[in-house]
């Protein structure tokens, strides 16, 4: 009997230890926080902004945790196309605005002759003014300083010269160029003196691997890869090179979208983007 009663008392004093050590785990033990959730703003913009947009998004995200951006660089005739076409955007930059005119119905039939209306007009502000240069690769091996030089080169066909195709601004503007000092593009492509790239960053390799002799792309890209300008178009060549931003009518987070807009005309984002060359506007 006294066996018996021991026997009891060592398995309720076991019990008793089990039930201790189960209730202190479940004491100590807490659940994972949860994750802040993330709001993702996509950003369609001019390959020439690559550099200064990436410092831009960095910092924008460490201030805000709650939004995370990603941007799609290429030439904005690319970028136009893809939203034409449906891609998830909520913010489209383009280096001129045509292509912002040609997905803006309020810009009308001119402008605008496909009737595309993919915009919201209320949000579209001109943001930044870039300048058109005539680039040279590290030894300038054909002693190129000048437009005027580019055009001697160019007619006696002793010089290669990259441009961007006709779909990117960057072409665009230098096909008015072309125009203003009188040259056939088609003649010179069957002379074989220029080469083309599909973005602004395509003719900058170009130019810097020296596998041109010159090229024409924006001030801003040959500062951040290292290029002499050694001439700027002026207004009267080219027009201005505007770039103008807008918020799409299709956004899913038009709110946020609009919050980074505003944030790359204030002052931290125009810190960012003088210091490679652009001008800012305000």
């Amino acid at each position: 009997m006294k066996k018996a009663t021991a026997l009891l008392a060592v398995l309720s004093l076991t019990v008793c230890s089990l039930m201790g050590c189960a209730q202190s785990t479940a004491t100590t033990t807490q659940p994972a926080a949860a994750e802040t959730p993330s709001t993702e703003i996509i950003v369609f913009a001019a390959a020439s902004m690559t550099e200064t947009l990436e410092q831009i998004v960095k910092e924008y995200e460490a201030a805000n945790p709650g939004i995370r951006i990603t941007c799609n660089l290429d030439s904005s005739g690319t970028l136009k196309t893809q939203i034409e076409e449906g891609a998830d955007c909520d913010i489209f930059i383009s280096a001129a605005p045509k292509q912002m005119d040609q997905l803006d119905i309020t810009a009308g039939d001119e402008k605008n002759p496909d009737g595309l209306d993919f915009i919201d007009h209320d949000t579209r502000i001109d943001i930044l003014e870039n300048k058109v240069v005539l680039a040279i690769p590290d030894d300038n091996p054909k002693n190129i300083n000048s437009y005027d030089d580019l055009v001697k080169g160019l007619k006696d066909k002793s010089i290669l010269m990259a441009m961007g195709n006709e779909d990117v601004p960057v072409g665009q503007y230098t096909q008015k160029i072309l125009a203003f000092y009188e040259l056939d593009e088609s003649e010179l492509a069957k002379n074989g003196v220029i080469t083309y790239g599909s973005n602004v960053k395509e003719v900058t390799t170009q130019i810097k691997e020296a596998a041109v002799d010159c090229g024409i792309i924006y001030s801003t890209d040959a500062y951040s890869a290292g290029l002499k300008s050694v001439d700027t178009a002026t207004p009267e060549m080219c027009g201005q090179v505007i770039y103008p931003a807008a918020v799409l009518k299709g956004s899913k987070h038009a709110d946020e979208a609009k919050a980074f807009l505003d944030h790359l005309t204030g002052d931290e984002s125009s810190r960012i983007f003088e210091s490679v060359g652009f001008t800012c506007i305000k």
